[in-house]
């Protein structure tokens, strides 16, 4: 150890690198000058503070997991896609992979989302038109037909029912022959967001919670590399939320979701690594670059002080990004190709882990093939053309990057004291509770929302092609259409599914499914059977909206 921390630093970082895998390529300028891998002071200069900031691969993680950056591992490209019914959809997924894609986001239908058949009187007009219509396992086995679900990762954005669809995909697995213990992806399950800001839930808060943390301990135990449970910040943001609140709330959700695993009896070290998290990446291309950099430094911090998390991966906060939908314009629509190419960059300037760009048409409709190409070839532009695959965290020590990476910082933290506050007893669970019941966030979330589009109609804030250069570009789209007749075969199926099925078996499973929520024993290995036999998502969810009853959300005003 020398009496200058930063060369002391400066060291270890070197000697991790050392000592992890390099890909073969070239990481020199177009120009062809070389570039080191990281860059941080001169020796010898003293930075106050740079303890904050450190160099990737170290605590707090400012700036990135690993300390090889992207040299190590690119981000994963991986396009969210789903639209009509299961087949349509895995023809997009092989599109998609033989395109250069490297995993797999599933997007459901509204009906999935809310836990609802295809025939339920509530889903009509809304099969497939927002996502994939999934009614039980036999569809999820059509989604991934012909790809070998132990060869991609794939992330399923569904929070309400996301038990049984993910029950469902492990049955798919079974189907293919693979072992599900090998299986590795996301699964959204984010409750806490939906009551902040999405809406999607399907029971009051505390049996959602108890589902959630049935699934913590199902996957650390016998699926160890899947992550069961992705904290959304996205929906916060496209809500209408500032920075700020967006990665407050965000982190304050998945606080919550630690101290859930600890009231089990879980160990941090052991189940903590299994939480990721899902950001906006918004137009304000430095704002976002912070985001990604403070949220990574709060993670950390807190899980080693506040929960006793000892290794480096209970500490690390791993991120999958989507470019804002909320920033895309009906108005000159191609003008979405270059904001949707900003806020890529600032995502992979930020560190992300996985990355989604939207298409230039997301704000008319589900992507056309012609876009949603388009939207994998921004990704690939950046990560083949531009250079910053070659440097960890390029923009680490800017004065502006690391002054707004302090101040979100020290809003989110603010943030955090006034939901221990609500909760009264010390907890950030308890208050998030609280919040949601009160609807605090929602209120929140609102004023933020006000306050920018005043701004907009203020012309404060500025939109091209919106509320400045606004002069008309004529050229009309060809959007994707789901027909109808994609409902009404979705029905079909499914009615042919239900008498074909053992009806016998599909009953004694969910039978066994209630009665672990009676006598509180874990409910996935009963839900898993229940999926086996083909009992359709509506069942499994209406069975529980039975037994738990539903939520409904505080008025305000």
């Amino acid at each position: 150890m020398s009496d200058n921390p930063i060369e002391d630093g400066r060291q270890r970082w070197q000697q991790r690198y050392d000592a992890s895998r390099v890909r073969d390529a070239d990481f020199t300028t177009l120009s062809g000058l070389e570039v080191e891998p990281v860059y941080g002071p001169k020796p010898g200069d003293a930075v106050k503070g740079f303890e904050r900031i450190g160099w990737p691969g170290e605590f707090p993680f400012t700036r990135g997991l690993y300390p090889t950056g992207y040299r190590g591992r690119t981000w994963t490209i991986r396009q969210f896609a789903g639209f009509g019914n299961a087949q349509q959809t895995n023809e997009r997924y092989k599109l998609i992979l033989a395109a250069g894609g490297g995993g797999l986001s599933v997007a459901f239908d509204m009906p999935t989302l809310m836990g609802r058949d295809s025939d339920d009187p509530r889903a009509l007009g809304e099969v497939g038109h927002c996502g994939v219509a999934i009614d039980s396992a036999k569809d999820m086995e059509t989604l991934f037909a012909d790809i070998p679900l132990g060869d991609v990762t794939t992330s399923m954005t569904i929070s309400g029912p996301a038990v049984p669809v993910f029950c469902m995909y492990l049955v798919a697995a079974e189907r293919q022959g693979i072992d599900p213990a090998v299986l590795n992806g996301t699964l959204q399950t984010d409750i806490f967001k939906e009551y902040i800001a999405q809406k999607e839930w399907l029971f009051p808060p505390e049996p959602h919670l108890r589902l959630i943390g049935d699934l913590m301990e199902y996957c650390a135990t016998q699926i160890p590399d899947y992550k069961p449970l992705s904290v959304s910040g996205y929906h916060i943001r496209e809500a209408g939320s500032t920075a700020a609140q967006e990665l407050a709330f965000t982190l304050a959700d998945g606080f919550g979701y630690v101290e859930l695993g600890l009231s089990r009896g879980m160990d941090v070290d052991i189940f903590a690594p299994g939480l990721s998290f899902f950001f906006d990446a918004h137009i304000d291309f430095f704002e976002e670059i912070a985001k990604f950099r403070a949220a990574r430094r709060i993670w950390a911090r807190w899980l080693r002080d506040v929960y006793g998390a000892k290794t480096d991966k209970a500490q690390w906060l791993r991120f999958h990004t989507q470019t804002a939908g909320v920033s895309l314009t009906a108005q000159q629509p191609y003008n979405n190709v270059v904001r949707t190419a900003v806020e890529a960059l600032a995502a992979a300037l930020g560190g992300t882990n996985s990355l989604h760009t939207n298409a230039l048409d997301e704000v008319l409709a589900l992507p056309s093939e012609e876009a949603a190409q388009i939207a994998l070839r921004t990704q690939q532009v950046i990560m083949e053309e531009t250079g910053v695959v070659n440097v960890a965290d390029p923009l680490g020590g800017s004065w502006y990057v690391e002054a707004l990476t302090d101040k979100l910082e020290a809003e989110a933290e603010k943030i955090f004291e006034h939901i221990k506050e609500m909760g009264g007893d010390g907890t950030i669970t308890s208050g998030l509770l609280r919040g949601i019941e009160d609807g605090w966030f929602m209120s929140e979330i609102a004023e933020a929302a006000f306050v920018y589009q005043r701004a907009l109609e203020k012309g404060e804030k500025k939109i091209v092609g919106v509320n400045v250069n606004t002069e008309h570009i004529d050229r009309d789209l060809e959007i994707l259409r789901i027909s109808h007749e994609v409902e009404r075969e979705q029905v079909r199926v499914l009615a042919g599914r239900k008498t074909t099925r053992d009806q016998g078996a599909v009953d004694a499973a969910i039978k066994r499914m209630l009665e672990a929520a009676r006598d509180q024993t874990n409910m996935v290995p009963a839900m898993l059977d229940a999926c086996r036999a083909e009992a359709s998502l509506g069942e499994i969810c209406d069975a529980l909206r039975d037994e738990w009853g539903v939520y409904m959300e505080p008025a305000r005003f």
